[in-house]
């Protein structure tokens, strides 16, 4: 995506070049979109922040493109970047762009510093999907996420204590903690689409294995698998989690040991022979994961056929 790239070191710059006041706290704001009072860009452009963010937005009536993904903003959209996330955005042409409703909490790592949150925000894993593969809102969930960012709000523009740090990171873990429940309702809501990204994936290993480049490239990698289906390696991660039980590379083992089952019992391969056809370079590797799986060695289980 060509245009303008704008990158934003602290949230005090962003305010600066949306045309708003000076953030009454430096380390995090909530902005609320109907005041931003210019476009940083005609057509399309690029943001990087420093900091985190977290935006609920509705555009009317305005179709946006994310690399080659459209999505339109009617319904109250929720998604997250992390610092140093490129977001493109262009908006596309014969769009009437309304003035944005919504809002938008931008946080400095330094303001997490010294607590938990400051760990533990690395392991919500949606700060890394995509855009397009962001959450969508309830009018219960939306309004119940908004009261929360006018909590925090209302927080630091308080009369600053040794206690507001603690009561605005809680409600930032309590939105936080709300959001991956609602993701895990979106997977199972929208079960046409998770579904067929199961079956894409499935096809997709289908033909890796079949295909002899287990032996000359080994296991795909999860960024690999996550590019040919053209989604996220945390969202695909996320959505097995919430159909499986188990995360991608757990679903590749698992495939990986059904297809050693297949072998160990269907034909005169050896054990070596066989790790090699499976993209392991030393023998030892396929049999501890062999016995972490199944509690049987390979020969064991072939054993277990005579």
């Amino acid at each position: 995506m060509n245009g303008q790239l704008f990158h934003f070191h602290t949230i005090t710059e962003y305010h600066r070049a949306a045309g708003l006041p000076k953030p009454a706290h430096p380390l995090i704001s909530l902005v609320h979109m109907d005041e931003l009072n210019k476009p940083l860009a005609e057509g399309a452009f690029s943001l990087i922040y420093d900091f985190y963010s977290i935006s609920m937005k509705r555009v009317k009536n305005a179709k946006f493109k994310y690399g080659q993904q459209a999505s339109d903003f009617d319904e109250g959209v929720l998604f997250f970047m992390s610092p140093g996330q490129v977001f493109g955005v262009e908006i596309e042409k014969g769009s009437v762009m309304h003035r944005p409703e919504g809002w938008m909490i931008l946080i400095h790592p330094d303001f997490l510093w010294n607590t938990p949150l400051a760990k533990n925000i690395k392991q919500y894993e949606f700060f890394n999907y995509s855009v397009y593969e962001a959450l969508y809102l309830s009018d219960k969930e939306e309004t119940m996420l908004t009261t929360i960012a006018q909590n925090i709000e209302q927080e630091y523009h308080a009369n600053i204590d040794r206690f507001s740090q603690s009561v605005i990171i809680a409600q930032l873990e309590l939105l936080l903690t709300y959001s991956e429940r609602f993701y895990q309702r979106q997977f199972i809501t929208r079960k046409i689409a998770s579904h067929e990204i199961l079956i894409k994936l499935e096809n997709l290993l289908s033909n890796y294995f079949s295909s002899g480049a287990l032996a000359q490239k080994g296991l795909p990698s999860v960024t690999y698998i996550a590019e040919n289906l053209n989604i996220s390696p945390g969202y695909l991660s996320g959505l097995l989690k919430s159909l499986t039980g188990q995360n991608t590379q757990q679903h590749l083992h698992n495939k990986l040991i059904e297809l050693a089952k297949e072998k160990l019992s269907t034909t005169n391969l050896s054990v070596s022979e066989i790790a090699y056809e499976l993209g392991f370079e030393h023998l030892q590797s396929f049999s501890k994961l062999f016995k972490t799986k199944t509690a049987l060695s390979p020969l064991e289980f072939r054993h277990s056929f005579n």
